[in-house]
C-alpha cells in the first residue's frame, strides 16, 4: 500500500478502551503469551485492539513489519522520517509501502532539518544528541501514537542489557498504552532464519556490514568483535534514542 505522508493515524478510536485497566490487561496477556510464537502474539493484539493497534518500525529491518502484515493484514505502520536517514533506509520504507499489505504512515518532526539548524545551530546531533533525538524521534512518536491504545515494536532481549527484561506484552505507563514486543525472545539466528525463510525485504546496509541502523550521522559499522549496537552514537555514552524510556 502507498504511504501516507501526514501523521493522521487510526480509523478507530481509543474511546473504545476508556475505563479499561490497561496495566492489568497487559499483565494478564503477558502471563498467557510469554512463551507463545510471535505471530500468535500479534494475532492476539490485533483481535484485542483492532484499529487501535499500530506498529512502529525504523525500517532498519522489516521482519517485524512482515510478521505483522501476515498476522494482521492492513495494519498501520509508523515510520519516523527524521530527515537524517540513510537513503537505503528511505528506500526500504518505500519498498515496504509497495510490497506489504500495511498502511504506512510517514511521520515527520515539527521542524525540518534546516529549521532545526536555524533554531539550535547546525549538527545538533553532535553537540546534544539527546535533544536531537527528542526533537526528531521522541516527539514525532508521541504524536503518532496518540490515537492508538496499543503499539507493537521490534525490541529483542539479547540486543542490549537495557532490553534484557522486556515483556512480550507490557504496560507503557508513560503513554498509558499497551506495548507489545512479539520478538522479545528471538535470537539473531531466529531473526536471520525468519528473513531467509520468508524472503523478507532487507535494508541494503546490512549487506555492507552494518548491524544496527539509525540516523546516518550517528551510525557507523561496528568494528570486529564489537557489540552489534556499538555503531550507534559511537564515542558517546548514549545507548538509546529515548523512544522506549
Amino acid at each position: 500500500m502507498s504511504a501516507d505522508t501526514e501523521p493522521t493515524a487510526a480509523d478507530g478510536s481509543t474511546a473504545a478502551f476508556a475505563g479499561t485497566d490497561l496495566r492489568a490487561l497487559a499483565e494478564q496477556a503477558n502471563a498467557e503469551l510469554e512463551n507463545a510464537p510471535a505471530g500468535r502474539i500479534v494475532e492476539w493484539a490485533h483481535a484485542t485492539f483492532g484499529a487501535d493497534l499500530v506498529v512502529a518500525s525504523s525500517m532498519a529491518d522489516t521482519h517485524l513489519v512482515h510478521l505483522a502484515s501476515t498476522s494482521a493484514p492492513g495494519i498501520d505502520v509508523v515510520f519516523l522520517d527524521t530527515g537524517y536517514h540513510f537513503a537505503e533506509t528511505v528506500g526500504t520504507r518505500d519498498a515496504v509501502a509497495e510490497v506489504y499489505p500495511v498502511r504506512l504512515l510517514n511521520i515527520t518532526p515539527l521542524r525540518t532539518v534546516a529549521e532545526q539548524d536555524a533554531e539550535y545551530g547546525a549538527r545538533l546531533f553532535e553537540r546534544d544528541p539527546d535533544k536531537c533525538c527528542a526533537l526528531r524521534k521522541v516527539e514525532p512518536l508521541e504524536r503518532a501514537l496518540k490515537p492508538y491504545t496499543a503499539w507493537i515494536n521490534g525490541m529483542r532481549r539479547e540486543e542490549s542489557p537495557t532490553r534484557a527484561d522486556i515483556p512480550v506484552v507490557g504496560y507503557d505507563a508513560k503513554r498509558d498504552m499497551v506495548k507489545i514486543s512479539p520478538l522479545a525472545a528471538w535470537t539473531q539466528d531466529e531473526v536471520d532464519a525468519y528473513i531467509s525463510d520468508n524472503g523478507v525485504l532487507t535494508n541494503p546496509l546490512f549487506l555492507e556490514g552494518y548491524t544496527s541502523i539509525g540516523c546516518e550521522p550517528c551510525t557507523r559499522k561496528p568494528l570486529p568483535g564489537e557489540d552489534p549496537r556499538a555503531g550507534r552514537w559511537a564515542g558517546n555514552t548514549k545507548t538509546e534514542c529515548g523512544l522506549h524510556t
